[in-house]
């Protein structure tokens, strides 16, 4: 089993002449859960993306490691799944062909089938619908469902309950409830209701 380690060290992030933010310091451990929050524009999506690999700090370090031996940046994303509202599900493949296409790369966790995966999002009548025709609302719903039933240690949440209704909202702090015990999940966000439950809230000023 991994056990994943994410530090980073004074770390920065500069647009042209504006700092996003600077000098951020944080030790974020498997098995525990992290928010990110600040106002708008802050920089909570581009910490994020640094996090995950997508993009590099301006300053300082990130090393993610695991049992304590680094990771190289191009390989984090073998240990991590990441959701957002701005990433695009494939529109012209069917529910099923996206999620064997998606979990050729995210293996699914041991003794989870497709099937029962959608029957858990409760999408059995489109499993062969396209991606096209569905609600903003199931696409995220997918989108969450490829984390939470992927073998992934590291889950990484964008905003997550973006176009979620009650419902979608109370399967989602159910299903991460009870994957945030052995993972390292991290959320950036500033509504409560989707980080009430961790362990720490790091503040970007």
């Amino acid at each position: 089993m991994e056990a994943i380690e994410v530090n980073l060290h004074e770390v920065g992030k500069r647009f042209g002449k504006q700092w996003l933010f600077k000098d951020l310091s944080a030790k974020l451990e498997q098995g525990k859960s992290y928010a990110i929050t600040g106002n708008n524009g802050s920089g909570k999506s581009t910490l994020l993306q640094i996090i995950f690999g997508y993009q590099t700090p301006t300053k300082g370090k990130l090393q993610v490691q695991n049992h304590q031996t680094p990771i190289l940046p191009a390989d984090v994303f073998k240990y991590t799944s990441f959701v957002a509202p701005y990433l695009e599900l494939p529109e012209e493949l069917t529910l099923v062909e996206q999620l064997h296409f998606h979990h050729q790369f995210k293996p699914l966790q041991s003794k989870v089938t497709i099937t029962q995966l959608i029957e858990e999002i409760g999408l059995t009548a489109s499993a062969h619908k396209k991606i096209k025709h569905f609600s903003s609302g199931m696409k995220q719903r997918v989108k969450l469902a490829q984390a939470f039933y992927s073998s992934s240690p590291v889950l990484l949440f964008d905003e997550p309950c973006t176009n979620l209704d009650e419902k979608g909202m109370t399967w989602y702090q159910e299903q991460i409830k009870k994957c945030k015990t052995n993972r390292l999940v991290v959320i950036a966000s500033n509504q409560k209701d989707e980080y009430a439950f961790v362990d720490e809230v790091l503040r970007i000023v």
